[in-house]
């Protein structure tokens, strides 16, 4: 039986029940240290690219097609996107 993902803010503190812990960022968050974020995995390579980020500048409007593009992306990642997948197993 697969697992499922859940969404986490890092600045959450962590639980016992929160599983294997990855970071999707370009950027490491301020103010967090990596001992205090209990992280399994850093995949920064599969978190949103800097253009489409900076296109989509948090604008709701846009999220539908932020969706889009980002799994246009995410098509061209396939080793670390697998990665991800086979550890959810």
């Amino acid at each position: 039986m697969d697992k499922q993902f859940y969404i986490k803010r890092i600045y959450e503190e962590c639980a016992e029940d929160d599983g294997y812990r990855v970071l999707v960022d370009r950027l490491w968050p301020r103010g967090v240290s990596k001992k205090e974020a209990w992280l399994d995995d850093w995949l920064k390579e599969i978190a949103p690219s800097t253009e489409l980020r900076k296109w989509f500048d948090h604008d709701h409007d846009k999220f539908k097609e932020f969706q889009n593009r980002y799994k246009e992306e995410l098509t061209q990642k396939e080793k670390v996107v697998d990665h991800l997948l086979n550890v959810a197993k």
